[in-house]
């Protein structure tokens, strides 16, 4: 069980189409990962199609946090906040390699009246502090045993000593609070992952077409293969695979799934899009605290996060009547240079600028609530009346709880017992992540040296697997050579992902597997050769492949960069 090579992903599309299930999940994002996984953890025989790549869409494109959400204190969504401060803890727990505590530096400026949000504004912003330090507290207990250390208000001196790259003209004084972060998207690789060790059949590139239905209740989907290439089939058709209850996990797109159906959507999903800006951390003389910039005029916060040797800010929060690629555009990037001007002692331009990217969050309309701020960032399970199970809503943090409430519902369905076995279950490539970093650190000289930056990146990014990347290197010392000179990746990830994360294609491993598509100025054209050159001696590519697949890659990258041009030496 687990193959999750290019080989195994065959023998699951072969599977699925033969062997009846008791779930199929619609969807490869967090969401649909954690239905597979608490499904097949508790039983069932489980498969999960994904239209495109795992994590392709809101999946990969947030900011990197696992957290409760200050700015929903203000808005009294004291259970959400609730809820996703306790499945924190859990995923620092159950996922150690991927999930790691950051600490926040907030500040408060003479001119704030509305710091996170906070809808009355005190006159001449008398009392804020007492406020905010009041909503930390809140914030802290509500944690209870999961909190991470109690925040604390700092002085002016303190703000400006940790958070160096603020401008100390009208600033008062801060606060430290604590929360974490994650890479999306290995997140979602290791629950898909997690849940192919417990027998679940996955498949990406394999979109839903329909439903198919036995007197009047839905009873599986059609589906067909949407890969490209070499890889795909010479003439796509339909296929059916059957199961007992299915669920759709499509996130801003479970509206569009629903009505494959024929039936009015029982979810109203307002999809908004977030941009994020990415620099250098040198730029913004960052360290290894988060910052937040707690007020905008449209009543949100901006976060200025560490990410490797990187600085993310974001985000945006626009809602859209159509979906279309979601890019960083001129009016996104104004907005965020904007704000960040008006806090940073260096103004930055779009020179400084490594990358952009944005992708759609599915929030629901609750409440009459109508602005994208205000949307609910809960989430909700529905149930149509043919049986189909729809999941949208909520957060990357608390995507176990809402995988755990959906298979409660096939739970009561099949009068079985409820066992909550997620809440406990380590996600594969935790158990052993700690003795993995031993052996980093006493290396016997077997292999080809890798500096202390590749190293602390393969184990953030594979946990106790990151030993399998290093015996590669062992057989391959050539693999050891940085695929971005200034990045950590190194060219045996590239031949790991395609043989154990279904890697197919060169956008899954530029963009998802490893982020250098946000985290190179070039969007990792540069590196697309040596790249294709590694996936096409593991996946068996002709030249002619070889070659689409660059072109492709380029025209992802061209569309990526949105209205900031690429350097001149990446495009051909």
């Amino acid at each position: 069980m687990g193959d999750l090579s290019a080989t195994g992903r065959r023998l699951a599309l072969a599977r699925l189409a033969e062997t009846p299930l008791d779930v199929l999940v619609i969807g490869g994002g967090i969401t649909g990962a954690g239905v597979a996984l608490d499904a097949a953890a508790r039983g069932y025989s489980v498969g999960l199609v994904e239209r495109g790549d795992f994590a392709s869409g809101t999946s990969s494109q947030s900011t990197k946090l696992v957290h409760g959400g200050i700015r929903y204190l203000p808005q009294l969504d004291i259970p959400l906040v609730r809820e996703a401060l306790v499945e924190r803890g859990r995923l620092l727990r159950n996922a150690p390699h991927l999930v790691h505590p950051l600490t926040f530096i907030l500040p408060l400026y003479a001119s704030s009246r509305h710091p996170v949000g906070l809808p009355i504004a005190p006159p001449f912003g008398m009392g804020l502090d007492l406020i905010l330090d009041t909503g930390l507290a809140l914030y802290d207990e509500l944690a209870g045993k999961q909190n991470l250390g109690k925040h604390r208000r700092i002085d002016r001196d303190e703000v400006l000593a940790r958070a160096r790259c603020l401008t100390p003209a009208g600033l008062k004084t801060g606060f430290i609070y604590h929360d974490a972060q994650t890479d999306d998207t290995r997140l979602t690789l290791a629950v898909l992952r997690t849940a192919a060790e417990h027998g679940a059949l996955l498949a990406n590139y394999c979109a839903v077409t329909g439903f198919a239905h036995d007197d009047g209740r839905v009873a599986g989907v059609h589906a067909r293969e949407t890969l490209p290439g070499d890889e795909g089939p010479a003439a796509a058709a339909d296929f059916v695979v059957r199961a007992r209850h299915v669920v759709n996990a499509t996130g801003v797109w479970a509206e569009q799934t629903e009505r494959l159906d024929g039936e009015t959507p029982t979810l109203q999903v307002a999809p908004s899009k977030g941009a994020h800006l990415v620099f250098t951390r040198e730029a913004l003389d960052l360290g290894d605290e988060a910052i937040v910039l707690p007020e905008t005029e449209d009543d949100r916060i901006i976060f200025i996060v560490p990410w490797q040797s990187r600085a993310l800010v974001g985000t945006t929060d626009n809602g859209v009547e159509q979906m279309e690629t979601p890019v960083a555009t001129e009016d996104d990037i104004d907005y965020l240079l904007g704000h960040l001007n008006r806090s940073v002692r260096r103004p930055l331009t779009r020179a400084d600028i490594v990358a952009t990217y944005a992708g759609y969050r599915p929030l629901l309309r609750l409440h009459r609530r109508r602005t994208p701020a205000r949307l609910s960032r809960t989430h909700a399970v529905t149930e149509g009346e043919d049986g189909l199970l729809t999941v949208s809503g909520g957060k990357l943090t608390t995507y176990r709880l809402m995988a755990q409430d959906v298979v409660d519902r096939i739970d009561r369905r099949e009068d079985h017992k409820r066992r909550h076995v997620t809440l406990r279950l380590p996600l594969s490539g935790a158990p052993g992540e700690r003795a993995t970093e031993e052996t980093y650190a006493h290396s016997t000289g077997e292999e080809p040296p890798l500096d202390n930056a590749v190293l602390a990146h393969l184990s953030g990014a594979y946990g106790s697997h990151a030993c399998a990347v290093r015996a590669l290197v062992r057989e391959r010392p050539q693999l050891a050579v940085r695929l971005v000179p200034d990045l950590p990746y190194i060219g045996a990830e590239v031949v790991y992902i395609c043989r154990t994360e279904m890697a197919l294609t060169l956008e899954d491993v530029l963009a998802r597997r490893t982020h250098i598509a946000i985290e190179d100025r070039s969007r990792g054209l540069d590196a697309a050769p040596v790249v294709a050159g590694l996936m096409a001696e593991d996946l068996g590519w002709s030249s002619a492949e070889r070659e689409r697949q660059l072109a492709a890659y380029r025209a992802y990258a061209q569309v990526q960069a949105g209205p900031l041009p690429l350097p001149s030496a990446a495009v051909p």
